[in-house]
């Protein structure tokens, strides 16, 4: 690529991101129109957008969520949504804070088992329902389980697509993730909680009346439809196995989603065509034109050359490395989407442990992974669970701005990246 097309893609990437921050347009229309122009200054083409794995499209971001929006769409129609919203605001009292506690954990355990994109699908129409029956602002408990889902799914493995990515570049194993990260995300999930009780305090009015409301409802009554629910919980439990086990059967998490959608609405009598009218396709529109955007970068060697100028800044120094790889992926993770960025940065890491003389459990390893995942909760388009949920949020008519959303996800990343970071410096350098 010219040096010309390398500036113009610069050029296009940043106007658009500001179009989306100021809001002045939609996003789906700015993230489109951003897409549009970088094939036409020629960025990248209609095959790198469309087909390359680097830096086109991530098909398997799309088709998981199309599959897990159809799977939940169904399961709407039971009423179990509203039978999970009725017995979680029932063992928490009715409590405000203590339904967020208790929601922020279920999403950071989920999201370590699952995944974060599918946990904050399943999460969130709960989430609304809580918050309509007890009176509620609904934004601030969604964007505390996005907060969740990202610290969660940095824990193992299959909880973020980037760790995949770390673990087949760097020979790692589901149990080293469990290892070397799942301590950390546990504390970082408390601390998580803890913030929430400062930074929402002002959401947390307890409304005696809707309480008392709330506390005397059967939450059996709420399912409508109990041959669909079974069947539902079935096809859903048989996608969660495909996810867990994908080590063993190595299924993409997007296969086993379209599969389990294609059989849930094979077997139950509801209209494919009221099926469908559920999906975000807003939300999946969103995504196409970001991953072109971000594709045009990639193609042009902007991100290569950023990913080359830090790794060329840490050199041999093991320990500032490591901070300076934390910290570096985290602010970049905030700005470009944590699934290409590490899938070009997960070769100059290879590089850099070979040179460093380590091995596949290298300390770089865990930075990447980290910085990638805290990282994603900086900014509204950090990572595909915020956008999900911004989607969600705006189709129930309770839209969750850029900033809104911003000024908690940069509060917390600093937070847990300066956290992450003195637990690196202890684990693998100060204690080692």
């Amino acid at each position: 690529m010219s040096d010309w097309q390398s500036w113009a893609a610069i050029a296009v990437f940043t106007c658009t991101y500001v179009l989306i921050i100021s809001e002045k347009i939609h996003r789906v229309a700015a993230a489109l129109g951003g897409a549009g122009l970088m094939l036409a200054i020629g960025a990248t083409d209609d095959k790198a957008a469309f087909y390359s794995e680097k830096s086109g499209i991530d098909w398997n971001v799309i088709f998981l969520l199309l599959g897990m929006m159809v799977i939940i769409g169904v399961l709407k129609k039971t009423g179990m949504f509203e039978y999970l919203a009725i017995w979680s605001v029932k063992r928490a009292r009715a409590r405000p804070f203590r339904v967020m506690a208790m929601l922020v954990t279920i999403t950071a355990v989920a999201s370590a088992l699952l995944d974060n994109v599918t946990t904050v699908l399943l999460v969130a129409p709960v989430t609304l329902l809580v918050c309509e029956r007890l009176g509620l602002r609904a934004a601030p408990f969604l964007i505390a389980e996005v907060l969740a889902s990202n610290i969660g799914g940095t824990a193992t493995l299959v909880g973020d697509p980037p760790n995949i990515i770390i673990a087949s570049r760097g020979g790692l194993t589901f149990n080293d993730f469990i290892v070397h990260l799942t301590p950390l995300t546990v504390i970082l999930t408390v601390v998580l909680i803890a913030m929430c009780r400062v930074l929402f305090r002002k959401s947390f009015v307890y409304d005696e009346r809707r309480a008392a409301e709330v506390m005397a409802l059967e939450e059996r009554e709420a399912i409508r439809d109990r041959r669909l629910l079974v069947q539902g919980l079935v096809v859903l439990g048989l996608v969660i196995a495909g996810f867990v086990l994908h080590p063993v059967l190595h299924y993409e998490p997007s296969v086993v989603a379209l599969l389990g959608a294609g059989l849930l609405v094979a077997v139950s009598t509801v209209e494919t065509g009221e099926v469908l009218s559920d999906v975000e396709w807003p939300t999946l529109a969103f995504f196409a034109g970001l991953f072109v955007m971000i594709g045009g970068l990639i193609d042009t060697g902007v991100v290569g050359d950023i990913s080359k100028a830090l790794a060329g800044t840490i050199g041999q120094n093991e320990m500032g490395g490591s901070m300076l790889l934390l910290g570096a992926s985290a602010v970049l993770s905030g700005v470009v989407d944590n699934i290409p960025y590490v899938a070009t940065m997960a070769p100059i890491t290879s590089d850099l442990v070979h040179s460093l003389g380590g091995d596949g459990q290298h300390v770089m390893w865990w930075a990447l992974a980290l910085g990638a995942g805290l990282g994603g909760n900086a900014t509204a388009i950090g990572a595909s669970a915020n956008v999900v949920v911004l989607g969600i949020a705006e189709r129930n008519r309770t839209p969750i701005s850029f900033w809104q959303f911003t000024k908690y996800g940069l509060a917390v990343t600093a937070v847990t990246v300066a956290l992450a970071m003195v637990y690196v410096w202890l684990r693998y350098f100060a204690l080692a």
